[in-house]
Order: structure tokens, then C-alpha cells, then sequence
């Protein structure tokens, strides 16, 4: 509204004040928009006019002072009653409290309001009214008392929303520039709010509040303002830099300096011409405080992209201000305490450097915002230089701070690209400038922190291109090297406690078992130091026993050599104790790393023998309660001690306590064996005899010996005494087993390796001397033993003590079996009175209270204990023990009472009457302990039945039991299954393997039932190792018995069918879980056909292997088989492999058992199996030609549903071992039946295949040919099909006739047969298609230097077998071939045609082998390198039969000693280096001035592509680029 309306307005209206009030409105109504806008027109129009004692002023409306003052008073009352209520009604009505954006007619008013809220201020021009105006606005900035920071400010009675406060606050700020306090309160409130509000506020408050703040004041106000919001951002980002929020202050902090920038960053020049000299450094400089770089260089690797953004364009902008001022900085009045401090430099003489340095690094961040990584890749040499420049500044202090560095190393580190993710690592691992020792402690912590966090990534271990599978990974190898260097370089103060830091994270994170293990490699073969304390010992038991407890067992076994390797060479003898250090050995199993006798174990013996004195000595405490510490610490003395200790226990312990934690036993057993085995070894290398090894281990056992010598006769013997030294005992005889049971145990658990010094282990003197010792108290033992299990166990925790009783009995007995006076009382007098107590304790009325029942459950255990030592052939047949054994049936068997049926078997699947608790107590805290000890307790009691049964089945009395009987028993069966646990239903599992074949016929249904209930229950173990392949290997024994298999659908149809679906089931569950077929075929292979038949007959065997006919589905699949796994299974499948070929250099692979889960192992079962076949036998030869016809179905089943396949795609593999399996059955096929077949394998050879496919079915072609001449003609019709529908499937035929002669020798009327093969190839030398003409004129090449010259001469002679002028043209074919010598790409394939290995080292026939057909020849076809078998795994893991026909290894070495190539793949050539990335995008820097500044080979790398690829070339160049200003990234 003009002046000139206001003025005729106030003219015309005799009362202003009427129309000021008719412009206000209620206080307790909405008014409209126009109504405020008018009002505000109306106050500004009004405080503008001039002000004069009288109203007369001509034409013009002027206030008289008493008018003015009133008016001003009205105007101060609007603030009061008309704006401040009307926004507080805007806030409570449109929800902006709850931070909603206030909606489009709301946000209006508001507007409208704070502009007259602006206009009253400025009319009043009154500082104080302003400073009560804020001050009424301002707590809507804050949080009230008991408000979370989640909640935000400006809710509540009385306050303003934060949208509209904002809004109101930015109008009132211009009037408060002079108020200092007021101000800061005002700025402190708003940077509350930053480091509180949602994102979408925190923008609104820095714009709105801080930049209109900014602009109220002059230069010197400005600066003031910007040090107190740079140092609030700094102080609180370091605050919260330990906390998890820290990514969101970070965010925080870059948005308000990425807006503030334009303040901060003032350019040098603008502020000369604006401001003085004097003035012009008055800002704050963001350069100057470390927390702005520490800010920065989080936000560079921050998660969020536009944190990432912000900080480099922060980082850009110091580096422009930098070199705009061309002054130093810091200045060198720094002192030298801050230089270390110090994160960004610049020098003006070295401007040049310094800006290449930080364009290089801008260009590699940007880029490294790509996922791609063909854009990354090119600027990884800028990363080189950026490195190079930063270690090669070494004049004076460093330019470049090292942390720089690790900003780019992290943002690849965390690259969602996986590529990129080991593009960095490997980049890392390879950094030489870490050999510096200042750049490896600049680099020490984040190798601690973001480097081992990628490491923990397996994906990285996968093998590198041109790696076998069983070589250590690219990535562990430079792991490794990189570890020692690292290491190496560390300045000597610094390198402990690094090294315990590192070993901490191993075991303060979850770490898969591929990682981990080269981790504790590289630590392995770090130089030996002694950098680990006790603090070192406690985080590798820590690593021990947290961090791989769940891994797979051979590579925890491996990780764990590795560490005790790393502990051996790092550890400081002199900080650290034997306790210590035997506190670490007792997490090392020996079940899967420290077992004695491994080098792993001497090795061991060796660093405690060379460090004998220097331990750390042991505050020991004596009986009487003193503490000495004696002067040199032995190992013998640390036993001797230790041996007290244990032994020591108060007199008045309670007699029913539960039985002590075993870790004690096995670290003193552990220890005991080691002193013995250093004193061994120290006398053996003095050259003395080990004679002294006995007396040595007689003074460690002694106070055993003794105790253990007056278990049966001191009735008053502490009983917590007499478990401790049988635990002990039993721990010394399980690390020292007994001589005569080595075989058997080897023979069932076969290690990967068994070196000389294993078996030796049973030989050797400490055995020995084991032995001995304890043959002098086994028989008070034995008698003590008894005693206790006849009748003294009677409360729940003597059950887990008569579990310890009878482990140390059953190893007494079989240690001591051999010895005649000691085995004659044992099964003469103590087990048959132990029986004896047994059967009268199961046969005696059931008591339901804890000690009856506790009295049954220990007389089970002690029946199937007898069992399973009975099993293993101890006991004499003609003995009292075996007598009362074979007549368990008639307990298990006993008629039921009279009210029962009379064969209700009431003794099977028993079960112990639960006592009544106290009072029948309903309190869970009395009922827990007992009902969880009885869970336990009752299941083992049902098991232990079941071991007596199955034992009984093979000892009791000879044939089948009567069919109900066998029925009960069988239903019985299943129903154990359901009652027990799935870990213990391997004896219920035994027992049906003897009755299934009973019932097979006359109760299918039944064993329908029990086989389908064994299946689910195997498949619900699938997730639980542990359980799961001991419970498959007894179900495949059980449901694939022989009788079983034996049975034709006529016989037991519905058992046939499940079974056959359970084959099914079984092999899809092997695609999942590696080595689930194995155990299915190797236990079919070996029914089939035993590697020792024994007594058995020949119709016996016969009928055996009739049954693989009709399951010749396993023998198909078995052939074929091979999974393609998940990269992650895929992974951990070659590092066992790897693992595996480390041998005895690894404990691991002598410790674990090999468990054959070998995904190659069906198809090395399955060939060992045929190569055992016989020809001569009818059976094995119908089950050969059977199988033939089987494979050769499934390979054209594929042909006909695929085309097309890609190379080493699934159906590629099938094809090719289907042909591998047809090859090496061929010398065994019968002449008539390979005639039946040949036509088929023609035909499979005008198919499309893969390069391996084809070149095994054309040297199966050849080989028959060999043997079968006769069928000569078949392959000569096979050049007569269209030309059409051959196409380049002919050159399969023409690549047959390469090889001529091979088969000439064998052929009649040779020269015919000559003449007819030069016939068909030279019909082909003019094909149209290259690679025909070039397979013809192989073959021409070939055939013609078989019978060429002879033919020439004959021809010469006029004899009838003359050319006539085919000669002329043969010649004139080859002359053309040779001539391609000097015609680019052609003469390259021909050259690479006759080098390839098919056609010039191969003979189809010397190098006939298993080896070849496995190995050599899918090695050298482009196969992928899972598809090959080595000829060790037919050697280690099965029985194969060599043969003369069919020799496992090739006799000469040619063939393997080539490299794998294939003439027509496309010329790779030589790239170079820069040359390679030529064609990939670059990104540009847009400050750049030209393009050959930026990029020099720029300029010749679009000449050089167009010079080689023989084309011209436009100098177009397309330049993108995002434009980063601050609006953009200030939000």
C-alpha cells in the first residue's frame, strides 16, 4: 500500500484509531490472511510518516508526539495479544510441535504474522521490547525437564512449535545484533537444536537463524560468531567420538560447515578489497583446529554418500583457500610438541606438489564413489602416486599426513562391490612404503581396526585365477608376507602391544574358520620375539574358546597348530609362568591338534626344554598355608606342585557331591605327558638311554599311584579325592592308549596322516612305562570299581560318576587284556559278579525313589558297558561273562505277566518311575535340577537297553527269532526312536539293521514305517554335525542292507519304492550338504562287492551283487555326480584341501580323522568299484553294459533337451564324466556289445559339445577302431551324412582321421582304406567354413605322411594303385596350408592347431590311463579345475584295481607336462599396462584448465587404439561433471 493511500486514508478518517482497531481482530478467532497483511501494510505505513508538534502539515498526515506514543504503546500490544497467540494457535492446531511441515494455508498465516511480528519491531525500533519478544520465543528452542532428546523442543503449554519459532526468531534477530548475551543465548539454542532435530529442521535453523544472525553483524561480530560455531561443533563432535552416534555428529557437523563455508572460507583476494589489513584474518580459520580435519576425514569414509561429498568439497575448499593465500601454514611458530598434530599442510614453494597431491586424491575419492569396478580400477595407480608422494617427502615434516592414506584404503574397504572390496586389500598388502618404520605406526591402528574388519570377509580367500585348487589362496600368501613386514618395520617399543591388540580383536569378534585360520598363519611365521605376556596368553585362550569353538573341525584344528606355533615363537618366557602357559595347552585338543607324538607336540617339548628357568617362578602355596617361590621354574617342579594341589582336598567333603569339572585332569595329564616326553627327548639327545623315563614318570605318579592303590581298602578316602584320580587316570591312559588297541582304533578312525613318529607312539618307552605303572593298582581299582557299581550309587549325581567308573574300568580292561592272570580274574570273577548284581537289580521290583532308580539306571550302564568291551572280542567264548551274556535275551525276552499279552516284551524301551519330588513340590526352582539330571538319566537308560539288545542279536543263539517276536521287536524299535534323543539312537539304530531282513517279507508295512521314521529323524539332524553323520552312517547301514537290497519289487513292492525314494531324497540332500552320497555309495560299493569277501561263497557274492542290478541307478548317479555348491561351500571345501596337503607339517591332519566328505569321492568310489569288475563274470559283465546303455541315455536326454550349453555350465559336467566313465569302461565291453553301441557314439559325435565332451568321444572312436578294425566302413559312412546337417560336427570325424595312424596297423587291405580316408578329407578342404578346412587339412597333412611318398613312387611305376592326379591336388592343398604362414590370424591357427595337445603330444593309446582320462584331459580341455581327480585320491581313498588294460598313471610324462591352450581361441596378445584401460571412462576435475594438464596420454591413447584397430579417429571428448556448490550440499 502506497504512502500516498495511507496518507489519503488517514485524512479521510477523523479516528485512526477506529481503523486500527477494525483492523485487529479477537483474540480468540482465526483471522484471514488479507486481515493481517492489511494490518501490517497499515502499522508500516503509519510508523513511517513524519512526526510534528501539530497536525497541519499541508497535504501531508503527520503524528503529533502524544498520537505516536499511543500509537506505539497499540503497536507493542499487538505483539503482545495479536501475533505471539496466533502463532502459538498455529502451532498447537497444524501439529508443526510434532515437527510436521506446517500445510500450505497454516504456512501462510504464519508467513503473514511473522512479517507483522517484523513490522512492529522495527516500528518500535525498542531493544528491550525486541529482547522480551525473544526471550518469549526462545525456550520453544528448548528442551523442558524429563524430555528425551528423542522428543523434540517446542512442545508443551505456552511455547511455540520449532517450525514456527524458527520463523518467528529470524524476524526478531536483525533488531538484537547489539545485544551480545541475548545473541549467544539465542546461537547456543539453535546448535542445541542441530545436534537434536530431524534432518529436515537441522537445514531450516542454520539458513534461517545462523545466516540471518551472520548478516545482522559487521566483520568483527561475524568472526566472533564463527569461532563460537566452529568451536560448539568441534567440542561436540570430540566429545562424541567414541559413542556410537558418532556417524550423526559427524553428518551434523559437515551440513552446518558445508552451509557455513562461504563464511569460513572467505577467498584471500575478496577479502582484501572488502575489508583492511587489519580486519582481514579476524575469522576463525577451520585449518587451524584438528577437530575440523578429524571431522573431515570421517566424513570422507562416512556411510552416507553426501556426508562423503560434503567432506570433500570442505577438503577442496582449504586446499583452494590454501594456495589463494600462498602462505605457509601452519606458520612455524607452531611449536615442535604440535607437529605430530598436525593433519594438513601447505607450503607455497611446493604449491605444485601439494595441489597434484590434492587433485590426485579428490579424483581417487570421487571415483571411489563408483561401484563399477572397470572405473576404478584406472585410478588405482593414482593411489600409487599419492603414496609415492607422501613417503617420498621427506625434506624437513612431512607435507602429507599418513591418515590421509588410510581414508582411501577404508572407502574401498567398505565398496558395497566386492571386487573393489579386494582390489583394496590386496592393495594394501602390497603397500612397500610400510617398511618405513613412522608409516607402519601410522598404520598400526587402523590395521588393528577398519583392516581386520575386512579381513573378516572369507569371500576374499577364494583362489585367484591360474590357482589349483589345495594352493594357499593369493590372498593368504600375501597376508602373510604382509604380516612380517608390518611387523618387522614397527618400531621395537610398539610391536607387543600391537601384536596384543591384534590378538585381542581375533577373539572380541565373530570370525568365520577361513579368515581366521590365515590370520593365525601369517601370525605363525612372524620371526620369533618375545612380545606376548600374559595378557597375550589370556586373548589366544580367549580366541581358543570363543571365537572358533563353532567352526568346521579340521580347519579349527589347523587354526589352532597355527596359534600354538604363533605362542611358541612370540611368547616372553621371562613375564610369563608355567601356569600361564599350561592354561593356554589345555584348550589345544588332542583330538585336533596337540596330540602326542605330531611334530606339532614335539615341537612343544623343545621350546619348554629351552626355556626351562627362564619362566616366570609361581607363588606356590605350601599345606601349612605359606608362600614360597622358588629361584628357577621346572617343568618337572610346576608338575609335582600342580599333582599336590589336585590331590589335595579337605577331609570333610560331602560324599554326595557332583563329580569335579574335568578340566583340571586333562591339563595336569597334559602336562605329566609333556614333562616325561622333554626328559625323553633332552636324554635322547645327549646320546643317553631312555631307561631313566620310567623312573622319571614313576616319582611324577607316585602320590597318584598311592592313592589309587587305597581306593578299595580306605573305606574313609575323601570321595572327591577318589574322582579326581580316576579322571586323572583316565585322561593319562586316553592320551597313551593301550599298544594292542592301536590297529583297531586306526583301522576305525582313519587319520589323514599317520606319520612314523604316530606309529611309533604305541611302542615307545612312556607307554610303556604307563602301563606298567598302573598294572601295579588296576586290580584295587577294578575291586573298587565293582564295589561302588554294586549297589553304593543311589543318588542322581552318581549317575555322571558311574559314567566315570566304567570309562576307567573299560579302558583297564582292554589295556590289560593281554596280560592272562589279570584277564582271567576279570572275566572269571569280577564281570560275572557284576552281572550277576545287574540282572538282580533289572529283575527286581521297581522302588520309585531316587536311590531304586538311580540303582537301575547304573546297572544298565554297566550291562551295555560289558556289552561294548564284549564286542571287541576280550572276553573268551568259553568264559562265565560270555555265558551270562548270551542268555540276555531271556531277560529282554522274559514272557510278560499274566494280565499282558504273553509277547508284549515288557523289558523293551523300559523306563525309571520318576520319584516324587518334595511334597510334590510345584516350585520350578526345587523341580528344575532334578528334572533335568532325570531327562538325561532315563534317556540313557532307554539307550543303554538297546546297546544290550544289539549285542544280543549277534551273540545270542543262531537264526532268526520267531516272526512275532521279531515284529515286537522291530515295533518296539520305532517306537525308541521317538522317545530318545537324536544323539542316541545309533544302538536302537544297530538293532534294526539285525531285524529288518527278518520281516522284510512278512511285515513290510512295518519296515516301511521304520525306515520312513529313520529318514525324517536323519533329516532333522541335518544342522547338527555333531549327531547327524554318525546317526546317516547307521541309517544307510540299516534301510541299505544287502537282504534288503536283494528284494525285487514282486517281493516287497512298498519297500523297494521308499527305498528308491529315499535314494532320491539322499542324493538331493548331497547337493546341499557335501559328502551325504558318499556314505550311500561307499557302504553300496562294499556291499556289492567287499575288498575281502572272507569265508563267504562264491553264489553267496553272486547273490550279493545281482542286487546292484537292481539299484544301477546309485551306480548312474554315482558316475555323474558332482554338485555345484555356493562359493562359501565351495570355499571351505578347497581350504580343507588345502589344509590336507600341508601333511604331517600340520598336527591337524594326523589329530582329525578323515571323514571322506570329498565331493569327488562317488566318482572315485564308483571307478574304483568297475575297475574291479570282472569280464570273464557274466553278473559283472551285464552290470557293465547295463550301466553303459544307462549313461549313454542320460548324455542324449541332455543333448535333446539342450542345444546349447555353456562351457563348464552343469550340463557340460555331466556330459563330460558321463564320457569319461563310458572311455574307461571300454577294455572290458564284449566286441559284440561295443558293435551294438558304436552307432550311438557316431551319433553323439555329430552333436554340438563342449572341447572336453568332444575330444573324449574322438578318442573313443579311436580306441575302438584299434580294437574293433572291423568297423572301419561305419566311420567312412559317417562322412556321407548332408554336409548340411553336419556342418563343423564333421571336424569331430576329420580330428578321428588325425590319428590314421594309430589305427592303420590294425586295419586289412590298408592302401583301400588309405585311399578312402584321402578321399573324404579332401572333399572337405574346400568347405566354406575355416575351421573345417583347417581340421581337413590337418588330417590331409597327417594322412598324406602316412602312404604319400609310397603311393608317389607307385605312381612313378605305373602301378595300379596310382593317384592319377589326386597327388596334384593334395600338394597343392598343403602348399596352400604353409603358405598361411604369412596371412595374420590364419597362420597363427594353423600353427596353434598342430601344437595343440590332441593333435601332437597325445597318443590315444599309450596314453590310455586313468590319469589322463581324470586329470590330464580335463586340464588341458579348459574344464573347471573342480572337475579334476588326481591320481593320489584313487591311491588314498579307495581299493583301485590296476590293471595292464587300464593302468592308473600314465607311463610317460609328456602329456602332463604341457600347458592347456585351444587354437581357436581369439589372439589375447599383450596388452600394456596403461594401454589396457584405455577404453574405460575416466572422471575429469572440472578446476582442471586443460585437457593435457589433466590427462598428457590422453592425447596419443585415441591415436593409438585407432592405429590398431585400422580406423580414423574424431577428437571427440565428452566431459561430465557434477557441479558441488553449498547450496546443494548444506541441504
Amino acid at each position: 500500500m502506497s504512502s500516498i493511500l495511507i496518507n489519503a486514508l488517514l485524512s479521510s478518517c477523523h479516528d485512526p484509531d477506529t481503523l486500527f482497531n477494525t483492523l485487529c481482530w479477537p483474540t480468540d478467532s482465526w483471522p484471514d490472511t488479507e486481515r493481517v497483511e492489511a494490518l501490517t501494510t497499515f502499522i508500516d505505513g503509519i510508523g513511517k510518516l513524519p512526526q510534528s508538534d501539530t497536525s497541519d502539515d499541508g497535504d501531508k498526515v503527520a503524528f503529533s508526539i502524544a498520537k505516536r506514543d499511543i500509537f506505539l504503546r497499540k503497536v507493542e500490544s499487538i505483539i503482545w495479544t495479536q501475533c505471539l497467540p496466533l502463532l502459538l494457535k498455529v502451532s498447537n492446531g497444524d501439529g508443526a510441535c510434532r515437527g510436521k511441515r506446517v500445510p500450505d494455508g497454516r504456512a501462510e498465516i504464519t508467513i503473514a504474522v511473522c512479517r507483522l511480528l517484523s513490522v512492529c519491531i522495527n516500528t518500535l525500533c525498542d531493544t528491550a521490547v525486541s529482547g522480551r519478544v525473544a526471550r518469549a520465543v526462545l525456550p520453544s528452542f528448548q528442551l523442558p525437564d524429563g524430555e528425551t532428546e528423542e522428543e523434540l523442543p517446542g512442545q508443551g503449554e505456552g511455547r511455540l512449535g520449532i517450525d514456527v519459532a524458527i520463523e518467528a526468531m529470524s524476524v526478531i534477530l536483525p533488531a538484537l545484533s547489539s545485544n551480545e548475551e541475548l545473541t549467544t543465548s539465542i546461537l547456543s539454542s539453535a546448535l542445541s537444536c542441530i545436534k537434536t532435530l530431524p534432518d529436515a529442521l537441522v537445514s531450516k535453523i542454520t539458513v534461517r537463524l545462523i545466516f540471518t544472525l551472520l548478516n545482522c553483524y559487521s566483520e568483527d561480530g561475524i568472526a566472533s560468531k564463527l569461532r563460537f560455531i566452529l568451536e560448539d561443533l568441534c567440542n561436540w563432535h570430540k566429545s562424541d567420538s567414541p559413542n556410537t552416534d558418532s556417524p550423526v555428529v559427524t553428518e551434523r557437523a559437515l551440513l552446518c560447515l558445508t552451509t557455513l563455508s562461504d563464511y569460513l572460507f572467505s577467498p584471500a583476494k575478496l577479502q582484501q578489497h572488502t575489508l583492511s589489513q587489519s580486519l582481514s584474518y579476524t575469522r576463525p580459520d577451520p585449518r587451524r583446529s584438528l577437530q575440523f580435519w578429524r571431522i573431515l576425514q570421517d566424513g570422507l569414509t562416512h556411510k552416507d554418500n553426501v556426508s562423503r561429498k560434503r567432506a570433500l568439497y570442505l577438503l577442496k575448499r582449504c586446499v583452494a583457500l590454501s594456495e589463494d593465500e600462498a602462505v605457509e601454514f601452519p606458520s612455524s611458530s607452531v611449536s615442535s610438541e604440535d607437529n605430530d598434530e598436525i593433519i594438513f599442510r601447505w607450503a607455497p614453494d611446493r604449491c605444485k606438489l601439494l595441489r597434484e597431491f590434492w587433485e590426485d586424491y579428490a579424483l581417487v575419492m570421487e571415483t571411489l564413489e563408483e561401484n563399477q569396478i572397470h572405473v576404478v580400477r584406472p585410478v588405482l595407480n593414482r593411489i600409487h602416486t599419492l603414496i609415492q608422494t607422501a613417503a617420498n617427502d621427506s625434506q624437513g615434516v612431512s607435507l602429507f599426513h599418513p591418515s590421509w592414506l588410510l581414508g582411501v584404503y577404508q572407502r574401498m574397504f567398505h565398496s558395497e562391490n566386492k571386487s573393489v572390496m579386494r582390489e583394496g586389500v590386496d592393495h594394501l598388502l602390497e603397500l612397500q612404503v610400510l617398511r618405513r618404520p613412522a608409516f607402519a605406526l601410522a598404520f598400526s591402528q587402523f590395521i588393528l581396526g577398519p583392516f581386520m574388519d575386512v579381513m573378516s570377509e572369507s569371500s576374499l580367500f577364494h583362489r585367484t585365477a591360474g590357482q589349483s585348487v589345495g594352493e594357499c589362496p593369493e590372498l593368504g600368501v600375501k597376508l602373510q608376507v604382509f604380516m612380517v613386514t608390518f611387523f618387522s618395520s614397527l618400531p621395537q617399543e610398539n610391536r607387543g602391544p600391537v601384536l596384543l591388540q591384534l590378538v585381542q580383536r581375533l577373539g572380541s569378534q565373530h570370525w568365520c574358520a577361513v579368515p581366521i585360520l590365515f590370520l593365525s598363519r601369517a601370525l605363525s611365521h612372524l620371526p620369533p620375539c618375545p612380545l606376548l605376556g600374559p595378557d597375550g596368553l589370556q586373548a589366544l585362550r580367549e580366541v581358543l574358546r570363543c571365537t572358533m569353538i563353532t567352526h568346521q573341525v579340521l580347519l579349527r584344528g589347523a587354526a589352532q597348530c597355527f596359534l600354538l606355533n604363533s605362542a611358541l615363537s612370540l611368547t616372553d618366557v621371562t613375564l610369563v609362568t608355567l601356569d600361564d602357559v599350561f592354561s593356554l595347552l589345555v584348550h589345544f585338543r588332542a583330538d585336533e591338534s596337540l596330540r602326542r607324538g605330531t611334530p606339532l607336540w614335539n615341537q612343544l617339548c623343545d621350546w619348554l626344554a629351552d626355556s626351562e628357568g627362564s619362566f616366570r617362578p609361581c607363588v606356590r602355596e605350601s599345606a601349612d598355608g605359606t608362600s614360597t617361590s622358588p629361584e628357577r621354574e621346572t617343568v618337572r617342579g610346576y608338575v609335582q606342585h600342580q599333582m599336590e594341589l589336585f590331590l589335595r582336598v579337605p577331609a570333610s567333603t560331602d560324599q554326595t557331591d557332583s563329580v569335579p569339572d574335568p578340566g583340571e585332569a586333562e591339563l595336569l595329564a597334559k602336562a605329566i605327558l609333556l614333562c616325561v616326553d622333554i626328559e625323553g627327548r633332552t636324554q635322547r639327545s645327549g646320546g643317553q638311554q631312555t631307561t631313566g623315563v620310567s623312573g622319571g614318570m614313576d616319582s611324577l605318579l607316585r602320590p597318584l599311584l598311592d592313592t589309587l592303590s587305597r581306593l578299595h581298602t580306605n573305606v574313609y578316602l575323601p570321595l572327591r579325592k577318589t574322582d579326581k584320580s580316576l579322571q586323572l587316570l583316565l585322561r593319562l591312559l586316553q592320551l597313551t592308549p593301550a599298544r594292542h588297541t592301536s590297529a583297531a582304533v586306526l583301522q576305525l578312525t582313519p587319520a589323514r596322516h599317520t606319520p612314523a613318529a604316530v606309529e611309533k607312539e604305541q611302542e615307545d618307552s612312556v607307554t610303556v612305562s604307563m602301563e606298567t605303572l598302573v598294572l601295579g593298582v588296576v586290580e584295587p581299582i577294578q575291586e573298587f570299581i565293582l564295589r561302588r557299581l554294586s549297589g553304593e550309587l543311589q543318588e542322581l549325581c552318581d549317575v555322571e560318576r558311574a559314567e566315570l567308573y566304567l570309562s576307567v574300568l573299560k579302558e583297564a580292561v582292554l589295556m590289560y587284556s593281554v596280560l592272562e592272570w589279570n584277564h582271567s580274574k576279570v572275566q572269571e570273577a569280577y564281570f560275572p559278579r557284576l552281572l550277576r548284581y545287574v540282572l538282580r537289580t533289572l529283575e527286581a521290583d521297581q522302588i520309585p525313589s531316587v536311590a531304586g532308580q538311580v540303582s537301575r539306571a547304573v546297572a544298565m550302564a554297566s550291562l551295555a558297558m560289558t556289552c561294548e568291551v564284549a564286542a571287541l572280542g576280550v572276553f573268551n567264548l568259553q568264559s562265565e561273562t560270555t555265558i551270562l551274556l548270551v542268555h540276555l535275551s531271556s531277560y529282554f525276552y522274559s514272557p510278560a505277566p499274566p494280565p499282558a499279552p504273553p509277547l508284549s516284551l515288557v523289558n523293551f524301551n523300559q523306563t525309571l518311575l520318576k520319584p516324587p519330588t518334595a511334597a510334590q513340590s510345584t516350585d520350578v526352582s526345587e523341580q528344575g535340577p532334578l528334572l533335568k539330571d532325570w531327562g538325561r538319566m532315563a534317556a540313557h537308560f532307554i539307550r543303554d537297553q538297546w546297546t544290550c539288545l544289539g549285542y544280543g542279536r549277534r551273540v545270542g543263539p543262531p537264526g532268526p527269532l520267531e516272526l512275532p517276536r521279531a515284529s515286537g521287536s522291530l515295533q518296539a524299535a520305532i517306537e525308541a526312536l521317538s522317545l530318545l534323543p537324536s544323539g542316541l539312537v545309533l544302538p536302537v539304530l544297530d538293532f534294526m539293521a539285525s531285524m529288518l531282513p527278518q520281516v522284510a517279507l512278512s511285515e513290510e508295512a512295518l519296515c516301511v514305517e521304520a525306515v520312513t521314521v529313520s529318514w525324517k529323524l536323519v533329516l532333522g539332524l541335518s544342522s547338527n554335525p555333531h549327531d547327524f553323520w554318525p546317526t546317516l552312517q547307521g541309517f544307510v547301514t540299516m534301510a541299505f542292507h544287502h537282504s534288503l537290497l536283494e528284494l525285487t519289487e514282486e517281493q516287497a513292492p512298498g519297500l523297494t519304492v521308499t527305498l528308491q525314494q529315499i535314494a532320491v531324497e539322499l542324493m538331493e540332500l548331497s547337493q546341499a550338504k557335501t559328502g551325504v552320497f558318499n556314505v550311500l555309495i561307499q557302504h553300496c560299493c562294499h556291499t556289492w562287492l567287499p575288498s575281502d569277501p572272507g569265508s563267504e561263497g562264491q553264489s553267496q557274492s553272486d547273490a550279493m551283487f545281482s542286487s546292484a542290478l537292481l539299484h544301477l541307478d546309485i551306480l548312474a548317479e554315482a558316475c555323474v555326480y558332482g554338485p555345484v555348491f555356493r562359493r562359501d561351500q565351495r570355499l571351505i571345501q578347497e581350504v580343507q584341501v588345502y589344509v590336507e596337503r600341508l601333511g604331517e607339517e600340520c598336527a591337524a591332519n594326523t589329530a582329525v580323522p578323515s571323514d571322506n566328505r570329498d565331493d569327488q569321492f562317488p566318482r572315485v568310489c564308483v571307478v574304483a568299484f568297475l575297475s574291479r569288475l570282472q569280464p570273464s563274470n557274466q553278473l559283472h559283465e551285464r552290470l557293465m553294459e547295463e550301466l553303459v546303455l544307462c549313461l549313454l541315455k542320460k548324455d542324449e536326454a541332455i543333448s535333446k533337451s539342450k542345444q546349447r550349453y555353456y562351457s563348464n555350465s552343469l550340463q557340460h559336467r555331466v556330459k563330460n564324466r558321463v564320457w569319461q566313465t563310458l572311455l574307461m569302461l571300454l577294455p572290458k565291453l564284449r566286441g559284440k556289445f561295443v558293435g551294438t553301441v558304436l552307432g550311438r557314439v557316431f551319433e553323439a559325435g555329430f552333436v554340438s559339445n563342449q572341447a572336453s565332451v568332444k575330444y573324449l568321444i574322438e578318442w573313443k572312436m579311436v580306441l575302438i577302431l584299434v580294437q574293433y578294425p572291423e568297423h572301419i566302413d561305419r566311420l567312412w559312412a559317417c562322412f556321407s551324412v548332408d554336409q548340411e546337417k553336419t556342418k563343423t560336427s564333421v571336424c569331430t570325424f576329420l580330428s578321428v582321421l588325425v590319428h590314421l595312424n594309430i589305427i592303420m596297423p590294425q586295419l586289412k587291405e590298408k592302401a583301400v582304406q588309405w585311399r578312402k580316408a584321402l578321399d573324404v578329407i579332401l572333399q572337405w578342404c574346400f568347405s566354406h567354413n575355416f575351421s573345417v578346412r583347417l581340421y581337413a587339412l590337418l588330417a590331409l597333412k597327417r594322412v598324406w605322411g602316412l602312404e604319400g611318398a609310397r603311393a608317389e613312387a607307385e605312381e612313378g611305376a605305373g602301378g595300379a594303385d596310382g593317384l592319377g592326379g589326386l597327388a596334384t591336388v593334395v600338394k597343392a592343398c598343403l602348399h596352400q596350408a604353409e603358405a598361411m604362414q604369412s596371412t595374420g590370424n590364419a597362420s597363427k591357427n594353423w600353427t596353434r592347431i598342430q601344437d595343440h595337445f590332441f593333435f601332437g603330444v597325445f597318443h590315444p593309446v599309450r596314453d590310455y590311463s586313468v590319469e589322463t582320462i581324470f586329470y590330464t584331459f580335463p586340464s588341458l580341455s579348459e574344464v573347471f579345475e573342480d572337475e579334476w581327480i588326481p591320481p593320489w585320491k584313487f591311491e588314498k581313498l579307495v581299493d583301485f584295481s590296476q590293471s595292464a588294460s587300464l593302468p592308473l598313471r600314465n607311463p610317460v610324462p609328456d602329456l602332463s607336462q604341457i600347458q592347456p591352450g585351444d587354437w581357436i581361441q581369439q589372439d589375447k596378445g599383450d596388452q600394456d599396462g596403461e594401454e589396457r584401460w584405455a577404453e574405460v571412462q575416466k572422471k575429469m576435475t572440472p578446476w582442471r584448465l586443460g585437457i593435457q594438464e589433466q590427462e598428457p596420454e590422453l592425447g596419443l591413447v585415441p591415436q593409438q587404439r585407432a592405429a590398431r584397430l585400422g580406423k580414423l579417429h574424431s577428437a571427440l571428448l565428452v566431459v561430465a561433471s557434477l557441479i558441488d556448490k553449498p547450496t546443494n550440499l548444506g541441504g
